[in-house]
Formats: structure tokens, C-alpha cells, sequence
């Protein structure tokens, strides 16, 4: 039996699940290890072990799991690992060089009428599509692509919600060695257009409206605009989702409904490309000005994901595997990857609070989800709104639940164990948009402890650096990455000499990545992320990271939500702020503050108590529902708010109207 310990602890380490030798010989890291013995006679002791193998001799990992995982190359590769152009190891570095392949082959490799992918919007309508659907869908859009001469290095762009056909399209895109690039329809148009015109591209895929939270949108105004605003684009293709037959006479000639532009009947045909071809575009948050165009490789997310959702996340065939995400996180390029290794995937569209908390959860009862992802914020709102998954729901399909876009505290950890499931793996996974993937993550065959991430992961030699440079454990320090992981940018758009991508990772440390979290590395090999370094509370001389900050904070019950902000700049210490949002019927007076004092006071340090307590409406938020503390401490500190930030990257921009008006009244 696996071992769940639900004692009600939530301090840091506390240990909260332990798997059962049957399940943790049964995982598919397991399997990876066996192989590695019969092939190689690579035996370890431990995970710590293999991972430590896994970045000491980095190529050697990397061309294992090339062939443990079956890449089907058109070209082999003369050299799994090859230095930069300037000769560094990590910065620029090359892989599998000489290799051509593409990226939605491997996706594409199954047939057959079991489902593979199952579209649930938030009404509760469903569809499902087979592996045969996947293909077929996937082979007319890439034909009406092929009409419109889209092939090698063209640009495709989607504003497009979370569905099946994105999928389809995505994967289309791919098979003709075209770059891809989605953003969901609730994002601002200026902040679409901001990301798309780096691409300049031929075909944008849209809707015509979309459903959130029971309200109704109409994008074909936006479409409109964002059409206006790309001049290269030669056709928009419209899928009816709001209306059966959309007017697109306010689109123009150039728009068509996606029924009339595929070409059914075809077959698919793939594009061998080099293992760096671009695959798609990603973006940086955009919150602070124009977005990083970062721009990732077939070869590395297909080697990447595969690794990561196999061995890491112990996913694969037979499993139901889901993670909310709208198409402009990274994290539906990895829910879609699930499809490289036979997974059936569930896509989403639509709010996650509605019509109440239950309803991802509702998702995965009805649906048989086996690995359920959501965000750290998610489960923490789940946890504040006092729902019970676990007791109302049968949610006995339900083997793992991954957590990601901000730390989750020991909190969330006991609230999932006492809430949800006692006996499932809870991995709490931290990683960007930038390497396409999480650096540290989950471990099926280890032991789940309060508060921890637990295992750095395979191939992904991050350490935590002290303010010297040197690594340390036990302490936290700079999040660093020290050896080269395929996934890492192809290159940014739009930056030539490369300078751009260096001063964003490699100009604090020479050719080692500095990703800008807090991070600890324990004696056991588990990490704890403590937020943004950039965002770092100093206190005359004593630092912490706002997710420290925030779980004790958030842990008085009267309390909703909050944000810390530390307008410290340039060696002069600044005031420390606390902004609340409150439950309702709760107020924030002087016996509350006096209380919150008392619980930093004991728990985090003096030096930490606010110089002021605020309440606030709402906590201004990103897309991806990430906490604002970058913008909102450039705010504070004099910088103009359209300076400080992009309104269109928000979720919530009104949100930021309380602090404008704040510094412009305490300037």
C-alpha cells in the first residue's frame, strides 16, 4: 500500500505520502532505469543517484533518452552535444546536430478509435476525437495551409480558446516546418497584436466569440483589429464558436470559416527539419513592456516534454492526463505533448470558478482523469473557498496532481492530502516559459513532503548559487542552471547578435543561466522556490521571498488575499507594504493589524512587520494568475503606470487604478 500521513501538519518537510514499492516499481522511471541496466549497465542506488549522472554526463543522458523514447529521425544525428558559436557550453549550445525530424510526427504516430482527446467547455458540452480524428482533422488543416503555400519558416498565429482544433492546427502548422504561436480570445487585443507582429505571419486562426464565467464574447471586433495590425497575413480562418454561421463581412475578404478553408480527404505528409527548427513562439509575461519573443525547437520539446511527463510525471499510455491552461501558456504545449507518449489528453475552456469551485473537479470525476494539473493559486482558492473534492466527488481515477505558476505553500500541500486524496502523488513543479519546461518537479518512486518540490529533474543541473557564485545547499540562493538542457531558447525574434537573450540569463554569471528565483536546494535533494528574486523583501540586510511572506499572511483566516511589496531601490531602504483583500464581512482594523504584526513578528522577523497595512478590492493578477510585484513595486517607487506595465496582460487591470492613485498621492 502506499503510505498517505495526513496528521493536519503543515510545516515545512513535514511528510505527507510515501509510495508503495508496487507503485514505485511500477512507474515508468522504473522502467527507464531497468532499460538503462539491460542496455547500458547503468545500475544506481537512488534517484539522487541517476540524477546526478543524468548532468555529470549530460550528452550521454540526453542520447538515452533519444533512444528510450523511439525519436524517429529522417537524418541521424553526428553529435548529441556541440559548444555555442562562441564556444560556450551552455550559452548557444547545440544539439543532436545533423539530425531532421518534426515534432507532430511523433504526435501523430498513433491510429486507431480510441479517444485521444476529450474538449470539455465550461456549460459541461463534450466532445471527444479519436486518434483517427486527430489525424484527419490534423491533415485538412495542414492541406488548406499547403493551398495557401504555407511551408518551411512561415509564421501561423491562433486567437483561439482552449480546444481540439487548436490542437489540430498546431500540430498542422508543425508538419509543414511552419512556426506556431497561440493566445487565448480574452486577452487584450493590443497585448495579441504585441506578440503576433513579431512573428509576421501568413494565417491567423480565430473565433468569433467565446463563453467565460456564463457570459458570452464577441472577438470579431478584436480579430479585426489584430488583422489590421499584421500586414503580412494573406488569410484569417474563423471556426464558428459562438454563432453556427458567423458574419465575417466586418473581417473582409481575406476571412473565411474554417469549414471552407481545410481540405478534407488528405494525407498527412511530414517535414524533416533540423532538431533546432522552430516549433513555436512563446512570450514572456509581457508585463513590463513589449514581450520576449522566445522561440523553441522541435528536437527540444519533443525530447524535453517526453522526459518530463514520463519519467518526472509518470505519465504516459493508459492515462487520461490534464492541465488547466489557456493557449497562451506553456503549459498546453505540455498538456498537448501528453499526446507524444499516448496519453489521452482533456482540454478546457472556460472559467474555473464556474458556476463554483467544484467545477475542474466535477471535470476529472466525469471525465476519469488520471494526472490533474492546475495551478498553485487554483488549489489555494479551492482551499479558501472550504470546498471538499475529495468527500463529494469520486475521484478514485485520480493518480497524481501536478501544481505550478507560483510556489504552493505547506498549506496547499495538507489541504490536497486532507481534502482531496490521501494516496496520490502531489508534485509541485517550478519551471518557465522560457525553458519550456519545469527544472524541478515531480518524482512517482519519492516520498511527497510538505511545502517541497521533490527532486531537481532529470538532465536539469540547477543549483542555488550564493551572492559569490558558489553553490550552496541548505540556504537560499539564486536559482542557476550549470549545464546545457535542450530545451533552452532556439533564440529571441527580432534579437540578431543574441544580445537581448544573453543579458536575460547569462549576464550576472559567465555561460551559467540565472533564471531570477529564490531558491533552496535541501541535504535531501528536494527543492523550495521562495518567489522572485527581483522581488525580494530586504530588510536592512535580511532577505526573504514574498512566498514566505504570503503563507503566513494568508493563513489567518480572515484573509483573502494579499501582495507584499518592498519599494526598496538602489541600496536605500524603502517602505514595506501589505495590500489585503479581505473576506467579506471581515475588516482590516487596528486589532487585525496588531495580529498580522504578531504572526510575522514570531514566525518570518521583526524587520519584517509592514510599515503600512492596506486593505484592496483585488490583488492585480497576469493572465496566468500569476501576483503583480515587479510592476506594482515600479509603481510605487515613481514610474507611470503605462510605463510600469502592459493593462493587456492583466486579468485584472482595474486593479491597478488603487495603486496609481496611491503613488500619485504619497509622491
Amino acid at each position: 500500500m502506499n503510505e498517505p500521513h495526513t496528521d493536519g501538519s503543515a510545516a515545512e518537510g513535514a511528510l505527507l505520502w510515501t509510495p508503495s514499492e508496487e507503485r514505485r516499481s511500477g512507474t515508468r522511471l522504473a522502467d527507464y532505469e531497468r532499460w538503462l541496466a539491460e542496455t547500458h549497465g547503468l545500475r544506481f542506488e537512488n534517484y539522487e543517484a541517476l540524477w546526478r549522472w543524468s548532468v555529470e554526463d549530460v550528452g550521454r543522458f540526453w542520447a538515452s533518452c533519444w533512444d528510450y523514447f523511439g525519436v524517429k529521425a529522417h537524418t541521424p544525428y553526428t553529435d548529441v552535444l556541440a559548444p555555442g558559436p562562441n564556444g560556450t557550453r551552455v550559452e548557444g549550445a547545440r544539439w543532436f546536430t545533423g539530425a531532421t525530424l518534426n515534432y507532430a510526427e511523433h504526435v501523430l504516430a498513433r491510429s486507431g478509435s480510441e479517444v485521444c482527446i476529450v474538449g470539455v467547455h465550461e456549460s459541461g458540452a463534450t466532445t471527444e476525437w479519436t486518434w483517427d480524428d486527430l489525424r484527419a482533422r490534423t491533415a485538412e488543416v495542414a492541406a488548406g495551409l499547403r493551398a495557401l503555400g504555407v511551408g518551411r519558416g512561415d509564421g501561423v498565429v491562433a486567437y483561439m480558446p482552449n480546444v481540439p482544433e487548436a490542437i489540430a492546427a498546431a500540430l498542422a502548422a508543425a508538419s509543414l516546418g511552419a512556426s506556431w504561436s497561440s493566445c487565448p480570445p480574452e486577452f487584450g487585443t493590443q497585448s495579441v497584436i504585441e506578440r503576433f507582429r513579431q512573428m509576421d505571419p501568413k494565417v491567423l486562426f480565430a473565433v468569433d466569440g467565446y463563453t467565460y464565467n456564463g457570459r458570452r464574447f464577441d472577438s470579431r471586433d478584436a480579430v479585426a483589429g489584430i488583422q489590421a495590425a499584421l500586414p503580412t497575413l494573406e488569410r484569417t480562418v474563423v471556426l464558428p464558436y459562438l454563432e453556427a454561421q458567423p458574419d465575417l463581412v466586418p473581417l473582409g475578404e481575406g476571412a473565411s470559416l474554417w469549414s471552407e478553408f481545410v481540405l478534407p480527404g488528405g494525407e498527412m505528409s511530414f517535414e524533416p527539419v533540423p532538431f533546432d527548427h522552430p516549433l513555436c513562439v512563446a512570450y514572456s509575461s509581457g508585463t513590463t513592456g513589449a514581450p520576449k519573443a522566445i522561440v523553441h525547437g522541435h528536437g527540444g520539446a519533443l525530447l524535453e516534454h517526453a522526459k518530463f511527463l514520463s519519467l518526472q510525471m509518470d505519465t504516459g499510455e493508459g492515462d487520461r492526463f490534464f492541465w488547466f491552461s489557456t493557449t497562451g501558456w506553456i503549459m498546453w504545449n505540455i498538456l498537448m505533448s501528453g499526446l507524444l507518449l499516448g496519453s489521452s489528453i482533456v482540454v478546457y475552456d472556460g472559467s474555473p470558478g464556474h458556476p463554483d469551485m467544484y467545477a475542474l473537479w466535477r471535470v476529472a470525476e466525469r471525465t476519469r482523469i488520471t494526472s490533474f494539473g492546475v495551478s498553485a493559486p487554483y488549489i489555494l482558492g479551492c482551499m479558501k473557498a472550504e470546498i471538499e473534492p475529495g468527500a463529494s466527488l469520486d475521484l478514485s481515477a485520480m493518480r497524481s496532481i501536478g501544481s505550478t505558476g507560483a510556489p504552493l505553500p505547506p498549506e496547499g500541500f495538507a489541504w490536497v492530502y486532507e481534502h482531496v486524496k490521501s494516496d496520490l502523488l502531489l508534485a509541485s513543479i517550478s519551471g518557465g516559459t522560457d525553458i519550456f519546461t519545469a527544472f524541478v518537479g515531480g518524482g512517482a518512486g519519492l516520498p511527497v513532503r510538505s511545502g517541497e518540490i521533490q527532486c531537481r529533474c532529470l538532465g536539469c543541473k540547477v543549483e542555488s548559487f550564493d551572492e559569490s557564485g558558489a553553490p550552496v545547499v541548505g540556504e537560499v540562493g539564486e536559482l542557476v542552471v550549470t549545464e546545457p538542457m535542450p530545451s533552452m531558447p532556439v533564440r529571441f525574434l527580432n534579437d540578431p547578435d543574441g544580445s537581448r537573450l544573453h543579458e536575460s540569463y547569462f549576464d550576472v554569471y559567465p555561460d551559467v543561466w540565472r533564471h531570477g528565483d529564490w531558491l533552496k536546494v535541501t541535504d535531501e535533494g528536494a527543492c523550495v522556490i521562495y518567489g522572485r528574486s527581483d522581488s525580494t523583501l530586504n530588510r536592512s540586510g535580511v532577505r526573504m521571498g514574498t512566498s514566505e511572506f504570503y503563507r503566513v499572511v494568508e493563513d489567518i483566516p480572515e484573509v483573502l488575499d494579499s501582495l507584499v511589496i518592498d519599494t526598496t531601490q538602489l541600496g536605500v531602504e524603502g517602505k514595506l507594504y501589505l495590500f489585503l483583500v479581505m473576506r467579506e464581512g471581515c475588516a482590516l482594523d487596528d486589532a487585525m493589524r496588531q495580529r498580522i504584526a504578531g504572526a510575522i513578528r514570531t514566525s518570518l522577523s521583526p524587520r519584517h512587520v509592514p510599515d503600512e497595512v492596506r486593505q484592496i478590492a483585488e490583488v492585480p493578477r497576469t493572465l496566468n494568475g500569476k501576483k503583480l510585484e515587479v510592476p506594482v513595486k515600479k509603481m510605487l517607487n515613481g514610474v507611470p503606470l503605462e510605463q510600469a506595465v502592459s493593462l493587456d496582460a492583466l486579468a485584472n487591470p482595474d486593479s491597478l487604478r488603487y495603486f496609481e492613485e496611491m503613488a500619485e498621492a504619497t509622491a
